[in-house]
């Protein structure tokens, strides 16, 4: 649904793209399609490319995070800085099920394992949709986190300049929007839908600053439903999106 989408929008780089293909998990096997996501991705990074990755539930993020340590496996402790714009923190207890819920406390486990830091921003949360447990695991972990209600206008400069403070503590970024952060006009094509959300006119400044810092090396974005959508809105705000990480 979004290369659909971003068929139909104009292309203002000189430099081409590509399509990299794709990584299902038809046999359930979530495990075995995350390696394959990851090694798919840090074949494209070591390339030199700027992979963006498309679709799948939330779960992708361990995935790609993994494509991207990988590359950085040479260095010693980097410095991921990981930006998420979700409602969700998506740090719940991995210690039976990896599911959309919790590729964050992978990373977070796995960054503990490594010895390296994690660095982790998630801004759009609702305050409805997390419990008590998921804010206070947030706040031990150290994560950056801005409410949807804290996301306007006025608030915008603020907010930008903590993501790049963010940032410069940071050696290469990743950036994941997990599409339900959109308000539920906006995106309606998705598993949850949000009554709140951030406006895709709050999103785009703040994306434009994490561009401006000159360390983005990958993102994704997750949770299109299209079987949910309502005259491809969604994919085709996604697409939006997309378009902008590639100017």
């Amino acid at each position: 649904a979004m290369r659909k989408a971003l068929a139909n929008l104009a292309w203002h780089r000189q430099a081409p793209a590509y399509d990299a293909g794709d990584v299902a998990c038809e046999d359930g096997d979530l495990e075995a399609a995350q390696a394959r996501l990851g090694r798919t991705v840090c074949a494209l990074l070591d390339a030199g490319h700027f992979p963006v990755v498309l679709g799948g539930g939330h779960e992708v993020a361990f995935g790609s995070w993994s494509g991207l340590a990988e590359h950085l496996s040479g260095n010693h402790a980097p410095r991921i800085g990981i930006v998420n714009f979700d409602a969700h923190f998506d740090l719940r207890d991995p210690a039976h099920v990896h599911s959309s819920g919790t590729p964050f406390a992978q990373i977070a486990e796995q960054c503990a394992a490594r010895g390296w830091p994690f660095r982790y921003a998630c801004l759009g949360v609702s305050r409805a949709s997390n419990t008590r447990a998921l804010f206070q695991r947030a706040a031990d972990l150290g994560v950056l986190v801005r409410e949807d209600r804290e996301i306007r206008e006025s608030s915008l400069d603020a907010i930008g300049a903590e993501l790049e403070a963010f940032a410069a503590a940071c050696d290469v970024l990743y950036l994941t929007i997990d599409i339900d952060v959109l308000p539920a006009c906006e995106a309606p094509g998705v598993s949850a839908p949000a009554a709140r959300g951030v406006r895709l006119e709050l999103l785009e400044p703040l994306i434009e600053r994490l561009k401006g810092s000159g360390k983005l090396r990958l993102a994704d974005l997750a949770e299109l439903n299209p079987e949910y959508d309502i005259d491809n809105r969604t994919a085709k705000v996604a697409a939006r999106l997309i378009h902008l990480l590639s100017l």
